[in-house]
């Protein structure tokens, strides 16, 4: 008898390695952002969120440019080919996808970071702040140190 798991058969290898192959073409994660970062990052990352939560906390070296203020007069700041990673809030957000939208819109590679500023703490990365390098990162009841 076969589990929900089961019930509807796993996609023919070829078909997965295709899928999560074009997956990865449209999404990073938090680790390889982090890692990405330190060695000197090759893109530009994006948050999308508004200016108060980014000022809260933020991925450090990252730009505020909320979703809709992505026009094409703002991007030309970058140089065609330039890669840009957009963030929000995190996975119940679609801050980064409207982001991402705009950004493909107008011509430019972008990637989403997968889980957003929420899966940047969960991976325990610490958080930059206006006028700080970092910020305490918030323990499991969401204090900060």
């Amino acid at each position: 008898m076969p589990t929900a798991v089961t019930e509807i058969p796993a996609a023919p290898s070829a078909e997965a390695e295709s899928h999560f192959a074009a997956e990865l073409r449209f999404e990073t994660d938090c680790w390889d952002v982090h890692d990405s970062l330190r060695q000197g990052a090759d893109f530009v990352i994006l948050d999308v969120r508004s200016p108060t939560l980014f000022a809260e906390g933020h991925v450090p070296g990252a730009i505020n440019l909320p979703h809709g203020k992505i026009v094409a007069s703002r991007m030309a700041a970058w140089p065609e080919g330039t890669v840009f990673v957009t963030y929000c809030a995190g996975p119940h957000c679609n801050g980064a996808a409207r982001g991402a939208l705009r950004l493909a819109r107008l011509g430019r590679p972008v990637k989403i970071m997968a889980g957003g500023i929420t899966g940047w703490i969960d991976e325990g990365f610490a958080l930059a702040r206006e006028g700080n390098d970092e910020s305490p990162r918030p323990d499991a009841s969401g204090r900060r140190d």
